[in-house]
C-alpha cells in the first residue's frame, strides 16, 4: 500500500498528462483517403514532370486544406478550405518577398503575427485563415522558394483547390445529408436523453444535447442564410429541428417527475429514435407515437412535443412549416465584416492576443534570422502552432506540441534514414497522409506527432537536407516551446492568473435574467422571446463549461482553481434546467408562483453573481431560501439553495 502511495506521489498531475491520453474517436475513414490520395499525388506529378519541388509545395498547400477541412455541410467545408487558402497564398507571397532579409523578415512577420492574431478572434474560419497566414509566412521566409516569385503561392493554392475537388466529389449525391444528419443527431440525442430521466446519467445527456442542438443550428442556419425564398429542403429541415426545441425543454420537467415517480415510459425515447430515423433518411411517413395517456403537467408537456414534432415531421407542404429561426438568422455577408471588423479593431482581448503572438514571432525570427545559430524556419512555426488560445491552453500546447513533436521525428528518423528520395516518396507519403486525419481526431500530441514526419519529408525536398533535419527540428521545437511558455505565457499575467469566476458570474447574472423573464407577469406573452432567452443561456453554458475544461489543463494556480469552481458550474446548469421544468409545468397546468417568490430566487442569483466577481474567495453565504414547500418553484429553489453552499468560504 505504501508502495502505491509513493507511485501516486511520483505520478505527474492530472493536468499535465490529460492531453496525453487518446481521446476515444472513432477514425474518419473518408477522410483518411483523401489526404492520403491529396498529398501524395501532387509528389507522383512533380517527380514525373521532373519539378519535385513544384509537387512538394502543392503538398503542403494540400496539407493546410486537410487540417482546414473540419466542417460537416459542404457550404461551410468550401468556406474552410478556400477562404484560409487566400490568406495562405498571401502570408507565403510576404514571406517569400523577405527571404534572407534579416531585420526586414523579423519586422513583416512580426505585423503579420500582429494581424494574425487579432483577427483569430473572429471566428473558425477566421482563425484557421490567420493561422495560414502566418505559418505559410513563416515558411516562405525560411525555405527557398521557386522563381518567379508568385510561383509559390500559386502552387500552395492548388493543393487548396487539390482538397476541395476531392471534397466535393460527394456533394452531388450528398447534397444536404450533413444537415440532415446534424438535426437526426439532435433527435437522438435528446431520445438518450429521456432514457436518462431521473438517473445520475441525465446531466451528462443534457450537456451532449445542447452541444448537438447548437450543432446543428449552426449548419442549418447557415445554410438557410444562402437560400432566397422559402426553398423546400432548407424550410423543412429548419421546421424539424426547431421542434426539437420543446422536446428538449420539457425535459427537464420529465427528469424532476421521473426521480419522484420512476422513469418514463420506454415509448417515449423510442418515438423520438423513430423521428431520427424519418428526418436523416428525408421521409415523412412515421406513424402517430404510441404513448400512455399524460397525468401530470410534465406527463402533458412531454406528449403535447412529442406528438407536435411527429405532425411536423409528417408535414410535406413547405408553405405550413413553422421557419421561425429560434436563434436568428445570420446577418448578410456585408454587415458581419463590417461588424466583425469593428469589433477586432476596438477589442481589448484581440489587441493583447496579437501583441503576444507578435512579440513571441519576433523574438523567434530574430534569434534565426540574426544570432549566430543554423537558420530554422521550425522555430516560429512551433510558435504559431502553440499560440492558438482558441486551440486549447497555450501552457499545455507547449509541452503536448513538445511531447508530439519528439514521437513525430522519431517517426521521420526512420523515413529519412531508411527510404530512399525519389518514387519512394510517393507511397511513404500516402501512409503519413492518412495518419493526420486519424491522429488529428485522438487529441493535439497525436496530431502533431502526425504532421510533423509530413513537413519534414515535404521540406527534404525543398532543401535536402535529409537524415541532418531531425536533430535541429527538435531543438527548434524545445525552443519555440520555451519562447512561447515564457514571452506568450509567463510575461503576461492574465494568462496564469485568470479570474476565471468572472466568466461564470456572467453566467449566473444572465440566469438570473432567464428566471425573471420565465416567471414575469407577461411572460406568456413572449413565448418566441422566452425562448431565444433560453438558446442563447444554455449555449452561453456550454461556452462556459468548455472554458472551465480548458483551465484544467492549466498548472496551479488556474487549473486547481477552475476544479474548485466545477461543481458550481455544474450547479449553475442545473438551476437553468428547473427554471426551464418550472416554466413547462405551469404552461401545462401547474399552478403558477407568487411574484414575489421568483423575485427572491432572482435576487438570490444576482447576488450570487455579485460575489463571484467580488473576490476568488467568497464571503459566508446565506442559503436559505422560504416559500411554498409544495410549489413549482420548490426544485429551482434547492438548486439555487445548493449553489450557494457551494460558493462559500471554503472555496480556494
Amino acid at each position: 500500500m505504501a508502495r502505491s502511495r509513493g507511485a501516486g506521489r511520483l505520478a505527474p498531475p492530472a493536468w499535465l498528462t490529460a492531453g496525453m491520453r487518446p481521446a476515444p474517436a472513432p477514425v474518419p475513414w473518408a477522410a483518411v483517403l483523401r489526404a492520403s490520395v491529396a498529398l501524395s499525388a501532387p509528389l507522383a506529378a512533380g517527380l514525373a514532370l521532373d519539378r519535385p519541388a513544384y509537387g512538394a509545395l502543392v503538398s503542403m498547400g494540400a496539407l493546410s486544406g486537410v487540417i482546414g477541412d473540419t466542417a460537416d455541410a459542404y457550404r461551410m467545408r468550401v468556406l474552410n478550405i478556400a477562404v484560409p487558402q487566400l490568406f495562405g497564398a498571401v502570408g507565403v507571397t510576404l514571406g517569400t518577398l523577405v527571404f534572407g532579409y534579416g531585420w526586414a523578415a523579423v519586422a513583416v512577420l512580426t505585423c503579420v503575427a500582429l494581424v494574425s492574431g487579432m483577427i483569430s478572434s473572429i471566428g473558425a474560419v477566421a482563425s484557421v485563415s490567420g493561422l495560414l497566414l502566418l505559418l505559410n509566412a513563416v515558411v516562405g521566409a525560411g525555405l527557398p522558394m521557386p522563381d518567379p516569385w508568385w510561383t509559390a503561392p500559386l502552387l500552395l493554392a492548388l493543393g487548396g483547390l487539390v482538397v476541395l475537388v476531392l471534397t466535393l466529389l460527394g456533394w452531388p449525391l450528398r447534397r444536404a445529408a450533413p444537415e440532415r444528419a446534424a438535426v437526426a443527431a439532435t433527435y437522438r440525442a435528446v431520445a438518450d436523453l429521456y432514457e436518462a430521466a431521473g438517473t445520475s446519467a441525465y446531466d451528462e445527456k443534457r450537456q451532449a444535447v445542447t452541444a448537438a442542438l447548437n450543432h446543428a443550428y449552426d449548419l442549418v442556419l447557415a445554410r438557410r442564410a444562402r437560400q432566397h425564398g422559402r426553398a423546400p429542403a432548407p424550410v423543412r429541415l429548419l421546421a424539424r429541428l426547431n421542434v426539437v426545441v420543446p422536446l428538449v425543454e420539457a425535459a427537464p420537467a420529465a427528469h424532476l417527475r421521473a426521480r419522484v415517480v420512476g422513469p418514463l415510459s420506454p415509448a417515449v425515447p423510442a418515438a423520438v429514435r423513430d423521428l431520427a430515423d424519418a428526418v436523416e433518411e428525408g421521409r415523412a411517413d412515421v406513424p402517430e407515437p404510441d404513448l400512455p395517456a399524460p397525468e401530470r403537467p410534465s406527463e402533458k408537456a412531454v406528449d403535447h412535443a412529442l406528438r407536435h414534432a411527429a405532425g411536423v415531421v409528417r408535414e410535406t407542404d413547405p408553405e405550413r412549416h413553422d421557419v421561425d429561426d429560434r436563434l436568428g438568422r445570420p446577418a448578410a455577408l456585408r454587415v458581419r465584416i463590417r461588424r466583425n471588423t469593428r469589433a477586432v479593431l476596438l477589442s481589448g482581448a484581440s489587441w493583447r492576443y496579437g501583441l503576444r503572438l507578435a512579440l513571441c514571432i519576433g523574438l523567434a525570427q530574430a534569434l534565426v534570422s540574426l544570432v549566430a545559430v543554423p537558420r530554422s524556419y521550425w522555430v516560429a512555426l512551433t510558435v504559431t502552432f502553440v499560440m492558438k488560445p482558441d486551440f486549447g491552453s497555450v501552457f499545455s500546447r507547449a509541452v503536448l506540441r513538445a511531447f508530439g513533436t519528439a514521437l513525430g521525428l522519431l517517426l521521420a528518423a526512420l523515413v529519412l534514414a531508411e527510404v530512399p528520395r525519389g518514387w519512394w516518396d510517393v507511397p511513404v507519403m500516402m501512409v503519413l497522409a492518412a495518419l493526420i486525419p486519424a491522429f488529428s481526431a485522438k487529441g493535439y500530441a497525436f496530431q502533431t506527432a502526425a504532421i510533423t514526419p509530413v513537413i519534414l519529408l515535404l521540406s527534404d525536398v525543398l532543401n535536402h537536407q535529409g537524415f541532418g533535419l531531425v536533430l535541429p527540428r527538435l531543438y527548434d521545437s524545445l525552443l519555440g516551446c520555451a519562447i512561447a511558455l515564457v514571452a506568450g505565457y509567463l510575461l503576461w499575467p492574465e494568462s496564469w492568473r485568470t479570474r476565471i469566476g468572472d466568466r461564470l458570474a456572467d453566467a449566473v447574472s444572465d440566469t438570473a435574467d432567464y428566471v425573471a423573464r420565465s416567471f414575469s407577469p407577461d411572460g406568456d406573452a413572449g413565448p418566441h422571446a422566452r425562448l431565444r432567452a433560453r438558446r442563447a443561456l444554455y449555449r452561453d453554458l456550454s461556452t462556459v463549461r468548455s472554458e472551465f475544461q480548458r483551465a484544467l489543463t492549466e498548472p496551479p494556480p488556474t487549473g486547481p482553481r477552475a476544479a474548485a469552481w466545477w461543481p458550481l458550474v455544474v450547479a449553475v446548469e442545473r438551476i437553468a434546467d428547473a427554471t426551464t421544468a418550472a416554466r413547462i409545468r405551469i404552461d401545462h397546468g401547474a399552478p403558477a408562483p407568487a411574484p414575489e417568490e421568483a423575485a427572491e430566487v432572482e435576487r438570490e442569483l444576482r447576488e450570487l453573481a455579485a460575489g463571484l466577481r467580488t473576490d476568488d474567495t467568497l464571503a459566508e453565504v446565506r442559503t436559505e431560501l422560504p416559500g411554498d414547500e409544495n410549489g413549482v418553484l420548490e426544485p429551482l429553489r434547492q438548486e439555487v439553495r445548493a449553489a450557494r453552499a457551494i460558493a462559500g468560504p471554503d472555496l480556494r
